[in-house]
């Protein structure tokens, strides 16, 4: 019988002198079934939201389940990755593929789909992600692993702090669905310099904007726990989703590098279209320190 794996989950993240886990995860499939179903999964065909589950393709408008506040998709809403049963397809001591083939059609999105990903260890702390997708027609895809990190072992992030490479974010409405205005960060929002993060000091459910389209591999983001052990992450993607778990007491911090948020309804927005047979490949890395490690 095939190795299976549900949602392709990063279930826990661990390092040589640190007793604890390093991203949120549970040892029960059951919590990934109900309150953890985001927590640690591969989100896909489209993460985010899409403002009235609607959104322009070439010459047609393309209709979605709708799941959230009874008018918008949310995470692809039924047909999400984070909640399907991967193949593994390759498993060795460093490295391991999943995959997975999502049907045309399947919650209004476009395309037999077929979607690996590579999670790989590298020296000396190197976690590297790459999620590569491949449709037999055009259609909207973006990727994004959404871990919860929390480097102290503690019950929330309080003492956590967050220096980030960004100019600016995007404004959102208060259903955290951008307006369309790319607005320069201030005050509570600029991380250019190394900046405490707290629970709801500030609230945290912004898109950062890296770059207009998907580059190569850069630094952007370094969070810092009290403990001294640290996480730095490189993308490819343009941009990086923060959220602070605030619906889960805050127990860690989300950093989800990914397109722009309903990119397809918002003019000026890098595309998240995926022509027919084109292979897009989005890579994320996490490389962790600690102070014995240093």
């Amino acid at each position: 019988m095939p190795l299976v794996i549900w949602g392709a989950v990063l279930q826990s993240v661990r390092m040589d002198g640190v007793p604890y886990n390093l991203t949120l995860g549970s040892q029960d499939l059951a919590d990934y079934e109900g309150a953890l179903c985001y927590h640690g999964s591969i989100i896909a065909p489209v993460v985010n939201r899409i403002s009235n589950a609607a959104a322009p393709l070439d010459d047609k408008m393309l209709k979605f389940d709708v799941n959230f506040n009874g008018a918008h998709v949310l995470y692809s809403g039924s047909a999400g990755t984070q909640t399907k049963i991967w193949q593994v397809v390759q498993v060795n001591d460093s490295a391991c593929i999943l995959a997975l083939d999502l049907p045309e059609g399947e919650g209004g999105f476009p395309g037999n789909r077929r979607v690996e990903a590579y999670f790989g260890l590298g020296p000396p702390a190197r976690l590297r992600l790459t999620i590569t997708a491949r449709s037999d027609v055009a259609t909207h895809w973006n990727a994004t692993n959404h871990s919860h990190s929390n480097l102290d072992g503690t019950a929330d992030f309080s003492g956590h702090r967050l220096q980030l490479a960004a100019d600016h974010d995007l404004s959102a409405t208060a259903e955290f669905i951008p307006t369309g205005e790319i607005r320069e960060v201030a005050d509570l929002f600029d991380f250019h310099k190394e900046e405490a993060v707290l629970p709801g000091k500030p609230d945290l459910d912004n898109c950062f904007f890296l770059s207009h389209a998907a580059t190569d591999l850069r630094d952007m983001m370094v969070l810092r726990g009290q403990s001294g052990v640290e996480m730095a992450v490189t993308t490819t993607e343009a941009g990086l989703q923060l959220y602070d778990c605030r619906h889960d007491g805050y127990k860690g911090l989300a950093v989800e590098a990914q397109g722009w948020p309903d990119a397809p309804n918002k003019p000026g927005f890098p595309v998240i279209a995926l022509a027919a047979g084109q292979s897009r490949a989005q890579i994320t890395e996490w490389h962790f320190a600690a102070p014995a490690l240093q």
